[in-house]
């Protein structure tokens, strides 16, 4: 279950969300038409333990056979187009045009950060999220080919271990991320971990190039 406001009048800006998510809150929309947000806290929160998470063998092995290559920050835009686009993983989105508005403003700003996984030239998974003292937020994630999502997670995984950072948020638990090490925990549990993990300083520059599979 969620703790959810009604949706909200006042102005949507960058540093307005940089609070939200330090108090453990982040905004939706009930679908990409919808110009309102809402405010949502879940009950039960996702995250993925940056010491639990975990690719099959066969799995990694894929991952090194697809010749895919990984990026980091090249092209927000179509990263948070992908993540927006209903398809084969998803019938609905909740990225509206005010989401996509700040958060590429957070981006310019250096707060927001993207995973891309390109097939020569062309971008065939990835992933958006916010960086916050120790935590990274995720945001979104897509995939265009077998498995480009699980690179770009497994890469998110070993920047955030390089960097030093000690919480990895996904918001909700899916199937998909339960797959890969994800659990649920309490808000109360959050709230603490997250409390903790605004005091570290993590560095999301601290590796380059490697895709952590």
């Amino acid at each position: 279950m969620l703790r959810r406001q009604d949706p909200f009048d006042v102005d949507i800006t960058p540093e307005l969300i940089v609070r939200a998510y330090r108090a453990g809150i982040f905004p939706m929309s009930e679908d990409a038409e919808d110009d309102d947000l809402f405010w949502v806290s879940p009950e039960l929160r996702g995250i993925i333990p940056l010491d639990g998470f975990r690719l099959s063998t066969s799995l990694r092995k894929a991952i090194r056979k697809s010749g895919f290559a990984v990026k980091v920050d090249t092209n927000f835009p179509a990263v948070i187009e992908g993540c927006a686009t209903v398809g084969a993983d998803r019938d609905t989105t909740w990225i509206n045009r005010t989401i996509r508005g700040v958060y590429s403003e957070l981006f310019q700003r250096g707060t927001a950060h993207t995973v891309e996984i390109w097939d020569g030239s062309v971008l065939v998974g990835g992933l958006y999220g916010l960086v916050i003292g120790g935590v990274f937020f995720g945001e979104s994630m897509f995939h265009r080919r077998t498995n480009a999502s699980k690179m770009a997670l497994a890469h998110l995984v070993a920047r955030l271990n390089a960097g030093g950072f000690v919480l990895l948020d996904t918001q909700f638990l899916t199937d998909h991320l339960e797959s890969l090490g994800g659990i649920e925990i309490t808000r109360e549990d959050y709230e603490e971990r997250l409390a903790a993990a605004l005091l570290v300083s993590g560095d999301w520059d601290s590796i380059n190039g490697a895709a952590g599979a």
